[in-house]
């Protein structure tokens, strides 16, 4: 994923996202130092929170999950869009800070913990009920993977909204047959459906990152629904496509099913799918994937 930097909010108490200086300020005023070891970086742009907020659509009938708030910048653009805002902080020096910064709005709220951990689904029963669930945050990289897996997998969002690394957000749209498509995107296109928003320069933290961000947003509720076993058998099919992407799709999957098919039998089963034997991973399409993780399972019946 290249770059593990970890791009968080930054605000004043009370006041709106700032410059690098009055950040550096913030951060002495509590005694904390930002890491360069661990690349934190601090959002300080005011407008691309506003933007994000206008572009995931949230509005006061949304329940939003925060997470990585940083010192607040996203959190409070949410919090004056949003009906309840349930922030998750791993860093536990900034909670009592979070909290000072917003006394006195009923509806933000503070976590103390580590997503990758926390039952998301439970704590969204518990702290967000009765509202329409959206997940929009500016993701630590180094996370991103398992991360938006958790919030897709937890199935509890009508969409989600994050600031990622500008190369994993063009993994996650890429097309078939583009560089950047791998099994990632067939994981996302799966279960979603992604857009990208629009990219933020380095400029837009403090201190800057080595990297370009992007805004991407996806749609749940629009992909694919398998039953458990076809589902298992598609995943599989795809991490064998992906796994050895130098081998065409009949080696690379002969790989990986030849206890079970000679080789001739995973080429017949490519073909009649409408696949070119000599194709790669990398071509094909959910809709592609799907057929031949079908036709691979009556096989192996």
């Amino acid at each position: 994923m290249g770059s593990e930097e970890h791009i968080m909010g930054g605000v004043k108490p009370g006041g709106a996202a700032q410059g690098g200086g009055s950040v550096r300020e913030t951060l002495d005023r509590y005694g904390i130092r930002y890491s360069k070891s661990k690349g934190q970086n601090f959002l300080v742009d005011a407008k691309i929170p506003e933007k994000i907020v206008r572009l995931a659509g949230i509005d006061k009938s949304c329940g939003v999950l925060e997470v990585g708030p940083g010192l607040g910048a996203l959190t409070r653009a949410l919090s004056a869009a949003a009906g309840r805002v349930l922030a998750i902080e791993l860093d536990g020096r900034l909670i009592p800070i979070l909290r000072e910064m917003f006394d006195g709005q009923p509806n933000v709220g503070f976590v103390h913990g580590d997503v990758l951990k926390l039952d998301i689904a439970a704590l969204i029963a518990e702290k967000l009920p009765s509202q329409k669930h959206i997940l929009c945050a500016n993701l630590p990289y180094n996370i991103t993977t398992p991360a938006l897996s958790a919030f897709i997998k937890a199935g509890v969002f009508e969409s989600i909204t994050v600031m990622v690394q500008r190369e994993v957000a063009r993994r996650i749209c890429a097309k078939p047959a583009s560089p950047e498509y791998g099994a990632f995107t067939v994981f996302v296109n799966y279960h979603a459906e992604p857009s990208p928003l629009f990219d933020v320069p380095p400029e837009c933290f403090f201190p800057r990152p080595g990297v370009w961000s992007s805004v991407i947003t996806l749609k749940t509720g629009t992909g694919r629904a398998l039953e458990p076993d076809a589902e298992a058998m598609f995943f599989r099919v795809v991490r064998s496509a992906f796994g050895q992407r130098r081998k065409t799709l009949v080696n690379a999957l002969h790989s990986v099913f030849g206890y079970a098919l000679d080789k001739n039998a995973v080429e017949k089963a490519v073909i009649s799918c409408g696949i070119d034997a000599r194709a790669r991973g990398e071509t094909l399409d959910i809709a592609d994937f799907i057929k031949l993780s079908e036709k691979i399972s009556l096989l192996l019946r």
